[in-house]
């Protein structure tokens, strides 16, 4: 009977590394053993299997820096309810023109077209726009 013998276990090692240092391993299965007719015998050095050399790696292209996306930002507003009708007027004359849009996007596009004009236009399109009380309505 094979008798268990522990590593010795160093004074660094304590707890949970010294009971791993411990573990004994299991021994190697056995080579099988050939039948007792079998003329071939095979050697030592048959039985060893070297590895295959590994062919060099490739030099790896460079990947294009990928652009960083926007930080987005989440706010809520308060819209009149004329104005945020014109909104879904507006999203289904994009559905009708084989454009569907969302309400951000038509927002954000309305943004574009506000900062693409000149100063005239600007104040002209603001002046447009009654102020609102900000804050939730009441309900």
């Amino acid at each position: 009977m094979a008798s268990t013998t522990k590593a010795p276990v160093s004074r660094k090692q304590t707890g949970a590394s010294a009971k791993k240092a411990a573990v004994k391993k299991p021994a190697a299965a056995p080579a099988p053993v050939q039948p007792a007719g079998s003329a071939k015998t095979a050697s030592p050095s048959a039985r060893v299997k070297k590895p295959a050399a590994k062919p060099a790696p490739a030099p790896k292209a460079e990947k294009p820096a990928k652009a960083k996306k926007p930080k987005l930002v989440r706010d809520s507003f308060t819209i009149p309810k004329a104005e945020y009708v014109v909104l879904d007027e507006l999203k289904q004359r994009a559905t009708q023109l084989a454009r569907p849009i969302k309400k951000s996007e038509l927002l954000r596009a309305g943004i574009k077209a506000l900062a693409a004009m000149n100063d005239t236009g600007f104040l002209a399109a603001l002046d447009q726009v009654p102020a609102i009380k900000t804050g939730r309505p009441a309900g």
